[in-house]
C-alpha cells in the first residue's frame, strides 16, 4: 500500500510531532508557534488535514503519528528514485556518489548493507 504524500511544511510538522507524541494538540500548537511561527489555526488544519489522510491520528485531542518518520523518508526516496532515476537504485547510488565525497568507513557501510 503506498504512503500518503506528506507535503515540505507537513514534514517540518511531523519532524514535531515524531520528536513530542503522543502530544496534547495544544500543546503540539505551542511547539508549532515557537519553531514554525505557525498560528493555532494553521497547526490545527494540518493537524485535520494529515489526519483525514490517515498520516497521523487525533483521538481526544491527543495526537501521534500513524506514519513513522523512516516511512515517510523511504516514501520520499522512493518517489524521487521513480521520478528523477526512472526507478533504478544503481543510477541512484551512482548520482548520490558522484556529488558526495564519502570516506572509506561510509563506502564500507554502505557496502554492508547492499550484501544484506
Amino acid at each position: 500500500m503506498e504512503k500518503p504524500k506528506i507535503f515540505e511544511s507537513e514534514y517540518r510538522f511531523c519532524l514535531i510531532l515524531w520528536e513530542n507524541e503522543p502530544i496534547k494538540s495544544t500543546e503540539l500548537a505551542k511547539l508549532c508557534k515557537e519553531r514554525l511561527n505557525w498560528s493555532k489555526t494553521t497547526t490545527y488544519t494540518v493537524i485535520k488535514r494529515l489526519s483525514e489522510r490517515g498520516v497521523i491520528k487525533n483521538e481526544d485531542t491527543i495526537v501521534s503519528a500513524l506514519i513513522s518518520k523512516e516511512e515517510a523518508q523511504v516514501s520520499e526516496l522512493d518517489e524521487l528514485m521513480e521520478k528523477k532515476f526512472e526507478g533504478s537504485l544503481p543510477a541512484f547510488i551512482a548520482a548520490f556518489a558522484k556529488r558526495q565525497e564519502l570516506s572509506d568507513e561510509e563506502i564500507e557501510q554502505i557496502r554492508r548493507i547492499i550484501e544484506r
